[in-house]
């Protein structure tokens, strides 16, 4: 999993400035409800199991978190981090083979960034969806400037005429940011009914590549 930022300062319960070993436990505590995450159900992760699983107790957990859930936002909170990298490839030009090779590039991070989180970002989805305005934060802190830089490629398309003007640009990035998050969620399971991972990410690099008004050479 990602290290903790360093611009960040990391507190247990009491608003107290952690340690070296005091960190290194609440790594493990991290670590170890992303595992956990990955094998099962949030609902059926419990305290004790992470406690168990990361060799400590029930009562060290709760030294740094208040539940599970609070566990499973500060690993949201890490993976949002991570958005900055996914987005290197999106400055310049969206024209050609180069610009298909760019959304190539946006969709293989995007997918590899969901494989590195799948389950905390799902369960991050699901609270959002539910209502849970600690998670709606945080995946809103991922999803807008991604899409603020689809939108503004968009624009930039009206301008030179190679977008339809009556595309709106933000709903046009609402409409590729669900595309995104629905392949890199789900690409496993439609590679199981033999759907192949690298015609998924070309696709997908296509029909971002035609939104935001780019030209592509034939397949």
């Amino acid at each position: 999993m990602a290290a903790i930022s360093p611009q960040k300062t990391a507190t247990d319960q009491s608003g107290r400035e952690l340690g070296p070993r005091a960190l290194q436990t609440r790594r493990r505590l991290l670590d170890t409800t992303a595992a956990l995450l990955d094998a099962q159900s949030v609902r059926d992760v419990s305290v004790v199991d992470i406690a168990r699983e990361a060799g400590t107790s029930p009562a060290t957990f709760y030294q740094y978190f208040k539940d599970t859930n609070e566990a499973v936002l500060v690993l949201a909170e890490e993976a949002a981090d991570e958005i900055p990298a996914v987005m290197e490839g999106m400055a310049g030009a969206w024209e050609g083979e180069a610009g298909l090779e760019r959304a190539r590039q946006l969709v293989e991070a995007f997918v590899d960034h969901w494989d590195r989180h799948r389950a905390v970002l799902l369960v991050r989805n699901l609270a959002a969806d539910e209502g849970d305005k600690r998670f709606l934060r945080v995946r809103q802190k991922a999803m807008t400037p991604v899409l603020g830089r689809l939108a503004e490629q968009v624009t930039e398309g009206k301008a030179a005429g190679r977008v339809d003007p009556a595309i709106v640009p933000q709903a046009a990035a609402a409409a590729l940011g669900a595309i995104l998050e629905r392949l890199a969620a789900y690409h496993r399971e439609l590679e199981l009914v033999g759907v192949k991972r690298d015609d998924l990410v070309d696709t997908c690099a296509r029909i971002v590549l035609q939104t935001l008004g780019g030209t592509a050479p034939p397949a």
